[in-house]
Formats: structure tokens, C-alpha cells, sequence
């Protein structure tokens, strides 16, 4: 609905607009309304009251106030309060019962804001996207998870606990397990944290949502040890990227058993072989293929320059096969973990806003 001064200022500006040559058409258009209306307003000089807002209609079959407080109760009763109303109706009519159509029933409970989460269960929580973190060097940023490990038993497994430095990709550490609960898990980090010397508040633990994981045991743990958790937002595996591709990683090799491990022993001989050849043999990817063990002692740098030399003597010796650049040898300084998003030169926003608070 329009006032009459709205509607003269309307007026006003339509003119203006064709006076410079613009269609009353367009000009109406643009503003929201038909060309019609302003010829309504202008034969009535723009003071004639909006008819539309003197239209009181009422549907000649609308609930009355009875009828509204019976459909409400029902909907709230103990036999229908944690239904929808696409199983109330039905259910209504095979008690010999109507009170209102299904379409009804959804639009009084709407408007009566009773629509949104009928059952008795706990509502959904929204989920954010875990914070962005990085790491500029090792034993600042790790990530954690269990894997199964099947069993001669079926339905049975053994639980494999691995802890890896996502800066250098090194398997920090690693142990199998008969169960899977938090004390394994806070026993682990807490030989870790004494074999790499971590300090207080030096760490960040990265999770997924498991028990073990958000147990009041483990949390515990944490707290003691003076690490930050970081957890996943629930069935959301990318949140946990590096530990779900070590796990791949792991058990798509050659030498992963056919059969299932016959003992837990079995099964920690195996693992202790895997761990030392990802850590001393295994070159990563992700950090210019070097081993973890070579990136996590500090050794990557020189060994990466010495390449570049090489890759620099080949160039010279024969520089008619080289008309790009030498491969990228370049040492990786920063790590993300669930970063933000990625601008046109390649730079996450974590890492800008790092950048300029240094």
C-alpha cells in the first residue's frame, strides 16, 4: 500500500524520467507497478485514497476460532504432538475424525511457528567449517585418527591409533590396539609429547568427531598437556584430509595382509614395518619428495637446493631442452589445515591475514 505522498513523489519522479525522454512504461517498471496504476493516480491528482487498503475480505469457509483451537490441540496432543501433519491427517481419518486438510494443517502450525522441529529428539545444530590453522614448522600442528584392522574373528577388529605431523607428513607415532577408547588414545599422546619435547601450548590436535576423540578422557588429556583441539564438523570427512589420505595411503601398499591378523601382535610387527617405511623411504608428495623423516629433522632444505644445482647444471649443458623454467624444487614453509578460500594467486586468505599481522 501506498500514502498519498509516496504516491506524488512517485508521480513526480515518473515525469521528470519522461520529460528526459524515458517510456512511462519502463520508467513504471522499474519502479515496481504497471502503467495503469499511475494513470489511476493521475486522474485522481494522486489524492484519492488506495481502494486496496479499504478491501477486507474474509474466505467464507475459513476456520473459525473453534475449529483453529481444536486443529491446534490435536496437533499437540500427546498421540499426534510428534508427528507432521502428512501422518496426522490420515491417521485422523481412520478414527472417523476431519478436522482440516493436510494443506491446512501445515499452514495454521506455520503460522503459529510451531512448523520447524516437531520431534522429540534434539534439533540439528548448524555446523561451521573448523577454524583455519597452519604450520610453519614441525611439532606445531598434528592430526589423529583410528582405523580398523580386520581380524580372524568377523565383526571383529583391531584398532590402529596414528598420530602425524601435518607440517613434515612424519608418523609421530603409532600403536595397535584391542579397543577403541580415549585412555589408549591420552596414554599415546602423552609418550608422544614426551619423546618430541612438546611444550605448553605449543600444539594443535586435529580430530574428527569420534568418541575417543571428544571424550571427556582425551579432553582431559589436552587440557593437562596444554594442546589445542580442533575437531571436524560431524560426517564430514575433508575436514580431516591429511590422516584419511595417510589411511589410504597405508592400506593401498603392496605388502597390506590378504588375510586378516591372526593376533594384535601380528598386527603391531606389521604396522611397525609400514610406519618405518613411510617415515625413512616413502617420498611425499606434498613436500617436493622428500621423505618425513628427512623433512621432520630439517635435512629437506639442503637436500631440495642440491637439486635445483643439478636441475641448474642440466639447464646449462643443454639449454636448447629447457624452454620453461627448471622443475620446482622450492622448500614449502606453510601447511593449511582446512583453509580458507583460495584467491586468483594461489593464497589463502589465513595465509594474508598471517602475513600482515607479521
Amino acid at each position: 500500500m501506498s500514502s498519498v505522498a509516496q504516491r506524488l513523489g512517485v508521480m513526480e519522479m515518473i515525469a521528470e524520467a519522461v520529460k528526459g525522454g524515458a517510456r512511462m512504461a519502463r520508467a513504471c517498471a522499474l519502479l515496481g507497478f504497471s502503467e495503469r496504476t499511475l494513470q489511476r493516480w493521475q486522474l485522481a491528482d494522486g489524492a484519492g485514497v488506495d481502494g486496496r487498503s479499504l478491501r477486507h475480505q474474509a474466505p467464507a469457509h475459513k476456520l473459525s476460532v473453534l475449529e483453529r483451537t481444536e486443529l491446534l490441540a490435536v496437533a499437540n496432543s500427546a498421540e499426534f504432538g510428534h508427528l507432521p501433519p502428512s501422518q496426522i491427517v490420515p491417521r485422523l481419518a481412520d478414527q472417523q475424525r476431519y478436522i482440516a486438510s493436510e494443506s491446512t494443517f501445515y499452514r495454521v502450525l506455520r503460522e503459529e511457528s510451531q512448523l520447524a522441529h516437531r520431534r522429540p529428539e534434539r534439533v540439528a545444530q548448524p555446523r561451521s567449517k573448523p577454524r583455519a590453522v597452519c604450520a610453519r614448522r614441525v611439532n606445531q600442528l598434528y592430526s589423529w585418527d583410528i582405523t580398523y584392522l580386520p581380524t580372524l574373528v568377523r565383526g571383529r577388529y583391531f584398532y590402529l591409533y596414528l598420530f602425524v605431523d601435518i607440517f613434515s607428513r612424519k608418523i609421530v607415532a603409532a600403536q595397535v590396539y584391542a579397543e577403541e577408547n580415549g585412555t589408549n588414545a591420552s596414554e599415546l599422546l602423552k609418550d608422544l609429547c614426551r619423546r618430541e619435547q612438546i611444550a605448553f601450548d605449543q600444539l594443535v590436535l586435529h580430530s574428527d568427531n569420534g568418541g575417543p576423540m571428544k571424550g571427556s578422557t582425551m579432553l582431559t588429556t589436552l587440557r593437562v598437556l596444554g594442546i589445542m583441539a580442533s575437531l571436524s564438523r560431524p560426517a564430514v570427512s575433508n575436514d580431516n584430509p591429511y590422516s584419511e589420505s595417510l589411511f589410504k595411503t597405508l592400506k593401498y601398499r603392496p605388502d597390506y595382509p590378504l588375510q586378516p591378523f591372526t593376533n594384535i601382535e601380528a598386527a603391531r610387527r606389521w604396522v611397525e614395518k609400514l610406519v618405518n617405511w613411510y617415515n625413512q623411504e616413502h617420498r611425499h608428495s606434498a613436500i617436493r619428495f622428500v621423505t618425513p623423516a628427512q623433512r621432520h629433522a630439517g635435512l629437506d632444505t639442503a637436500i631440495l637446493e642440491q637439486r635445483t644445482a643439478v636441475y641448474e647444471r642440466a639447464r646449462a649443458k643443454n639449454p636448447l631442452r629447457w624452454r620453461r623454467s627448471i622443475r620446482n624444487w622450492r622448500r614449502i614453509d606453510v601447511v593449511y589445515l582446512n583453509p580458507d578460500e583460495i584467491d586468483s594467486k594461489g593464497e589463502t586468505d589465513t595465509k594474508i591475514k598471517l602475513e600482515k599481522a607479521a
